[in-house]
């Protein structure tokens, strides 16, 4: 069978539903590392912030995109339950309707992707810029390993989201209701 074509099929729309739930699980699992990831950067930086040592300016970039992490880790959290609900049921009473609606929505997360994944390099890049053009200057070296570790994390945190992304769409595209 040629993946790539559409399927009409009750079956088709049950493995949909169970790749729907599998990539909202790993949505919640990945908002759940955003959230570890916060904890940590704010544990490091708190240490940081009390300590004599030269790199207490690292917490500053860490403390900024933990406050990212926490808020869409938070909102991931919060509203996926739901919105796996809310898709089930309008998968199971309009197939076409959940078509078109979450292939939108997925076009609009994957626009957000590509802008996410540009800040995420462009602040690894200020901060390697920083570590390299201003390695005498220890407040502005410590920002910029600041900025490449979270810049990196969240980068890769990115591109695997958006991996699962792509291939949820791809099972979105294959899925043709029941005539």
């Amino acid at each position: 069978m040629d993946v790539s074509q559409p399927v009409k099929t009750l079956a088709w729309e049950f493995q949909m539903k169970d790749e729907m739930v599998r990539y909202f699980q790993a949505e919640k699992a990945e908002s759940a590392l955003f959230l570890l990831a916060a904890a940590a950067a704010i544990a490091i930086s708190l240490v940081l912030i009390n300590s004599a040592s030269e790199y207490r300016w690292t917490a500053a970039p860490l403390l900024a995109i933990a406050l990212v992490q926490l808020v869409v880790g938070g909102a991931v959290l919060l509203r996926t339950n739901r919105q796996v609900e809310n898709l089930t049921a309008q998968l199971d009473s309009d197939p076409q309707d959940y078509r078109s609606q979450e292939l939108a929505r997925m076009d609009t997360v994957a626009r957000n992707f590509r802008l996410y994944k540009g800040i995420e390099i462009a602040l690894l890049a200020i901060g390697v810029i920083l570590t390299y053009a201003l390695r005498d200057r220890m407040t502005w070296y410590a920002v910029g390993t600041g900025c490449i570790a979270q810049s990196a994390l969240m980068l890769v945190f990115d591109l695997v989201a958006e991996h699962r992304a792509d291939l949820y769409v791809e099972h979105i595209r294959r899925l043709v209701p029941m005539a």
